[in-house]
């Protein structure tokens, strides 16, 4: 398979700038002479971590906590922004010490993915915790995070819940259970 050549970038600038995201306008020329510009947002370039962390082997623990872009709460896995300095699983360990008051001994990288990478630059990776043990860090939630955990057999009834809805979120299980089968064969 050809690759096809990127776009020329002839113009940047910030039009929209936060604490934690700024928005660029970018002039492009294609190969074809066609310019066009695009409006992407620019994250922190960290990257992020979620983690499927398993209290046993058939018991997944999940957290229920605000959700500012849909104004209610959401059932997901642990997540957070890596730190400067910090590895992926360093950020992972860490989250699971704030988000449910575990470390992890093992982690098990699944994939790393982005969300709508045509106007957001950013990666997560996603991991499988295992060989928890209790420790609690205090992370920057407004608000204690409620922790649920939720037996590996009943995954499908997870993908009904009403407020499993994080693509990510789905994606982590889906691929979690794919690893399981694989890893059982």
């Amino acid at each position: 398979m050809t690759r096809k050549q990127l776009p020329e970038i002839v113009l940047r600038q910030v039009v929209a700038k936060s604490r934690l995201l700024q928005i660029e306008a970018v002039d492009l020329r294609f190969s074809n002479g066609v310019e066009r510009q695009f409006e992407r947002m620019q994250g922190s370039g960290r990257g992020a971590v979620m983690v499927v962390p398993f209290i046993d082997d058939q018991t997944l623990m999940l957290v229920r906590e605000y959700a500012a872009g849909l104004h209610n709460y959401q059932l997901g896995f642990p997540k957070g922004l890596i730190d400067p300095g910090e590895t992926p699983e360093q950020a992972a360990n860490r989250e699971l010490k704030e988000e449910i008051g575990y470390g992890a001994k093992s982690f098990i990288p699944l994939k790393s993915v982005t969300m709508a990478p045509q106007f957001f630059a950013a990666t997560m990776h996603i991991f499988i915790a295992k060989d928890l043990y209790p420790e609690q860090l205090t992370g920057d939630e407004p608000e204690p995070l409620e922790q649920v955990p939720w037996q590996l057999a009943k995954a499908e009834a997870l993908l009904a819940q009403e407020d499993f809805t994080e693509a990510r979120s789905i994606a982590a299980l889906l691929m979690t259970l794919r690893h399981l089968q694989e890893d059982s064969q």
